[in-house]
């Protein structure tokens, strides 16, 4: 396989996971009513542990207590980036959610950029963050906001994370680990606001959908484009979240943007692509993200 088919195949692998993901989030949506934000979050990450673990089977010994310090961080970004990215979801529409979201991969590109293009794309993406508005914040919730730009901290240090990880530990066995580490931190909050409808068989099945959907398929996709794609190049196919965000929350929610919502997706979809683009020019001694 050749350098170019190997990065076209994992360029194929993360637009798989975004349509998965996006999915797996508008069912996510429907199941908030019985289990709450942080019910399905902890559904999510303890399916997706399991399923994780019985399929990589990782090795618990043997790892230097630096890699293991990996996985544990990992673990704590895959839990706040779930759970903020849910409490966000249960307040504002899935489309503004994750534009909002994918200010954290823009902001990290920006940073790795130079000269003045990184301000061109930073004001682009201000503008879309205005525009995303329709012209009054009032109209979006500002909790739900706040939580949105939590969870935008959470995916660039995630981004971090997954690419040490996955250089750090075989196949899929750090992701299988940094999830347990992620579903045990989510236990406790999920069961204290799901309860009881942890014991219906229904909501159990929805939440294993959503965990192969939302975490299991998307994470173990994006682990191995990260081996053949550096990060820059992920992050600009990262930029395209809010696009299949919006295309589900439209089709499976019912969830309607207005233009100048949709004009708003649109410029910080491109303000993305321009500032990784630029942080892919920068000079071969300066270090990758």
């Amino acid at each position: 396989m050749t350098a170019r088919t190997g990065r076209g195949t994992a360029a194929a692998l993360v637009l798989v996971g975004l349509a998965c993901q996006e999915v797996g989030a508008s069912f996510a949506v429907l199941l908030f009513p019985r289990t709450g934000p942080l019910g399905i979050v902890m559904l999510r990450l303890v399916f997706s542990a399991l399923l994780l673990l019985a399929i990589a089977r990782p090795r618990l010994r043997g790892h230097s207590a630096g890699a293991c310090r990996s996985v544990v961080w990992f673990g704590v970004v895959l839990a706040s980036m779930n759970g903020l990215f849910y409490l966000a979801l249960n307040r504002l529409p899935l489309g503004v959610t994750v534009t909002i979201e994918v200010l954290g991969p823009l902001t990290l590109s920006i940073l790795t950029a130079t000269g003045i293009a990184r301000w061109l794309w930073a004001g682009l993406a201000l503008a879309g963050v205005v525009a995303l508005g329709a012209g009054g914040w009032d109209r979006l919730d500002a909790l739900g906001v706040v939580f949105a730009l939590g969870a935008a901290a959470s995916w660039a240090l995630y981004i971090l994370a997954s690419a040490r990880v996955g250089r750090e530990f075989p196949r899929l066995d750090g992701l299988a680990l940094a999830m347990s580490v992620g579903a045990v931190i989510a236990l406790p909050f999920g069961i204290a606001q799901a309860q009881g409808a942890l014991l219906r068989p229904d909501v159990l099945a929805l939440g294993a959908a959503v965990a192969v959907l939302s975490s299991t398929i998307p994470y173990a996709l994006e682990l191995i484009a990260l081996r053949r794609l550096p990060a820059s190049a992920f992050a600009i196919m990262m930029s395209l979240g809010p696009a299949t965000a919006s295309l589900a929350g439209f089709l499976l929610l019912g969830q309607h943007l207005s233009w100048l919502e949709i004009a708003g997706i649109g410029l910080v979809i491109a303000a993305s692509i321009g500032a990784v683009t630029a942080a892919g020019r920068r000079p071969a001694s300066e270090p990758v993200v």
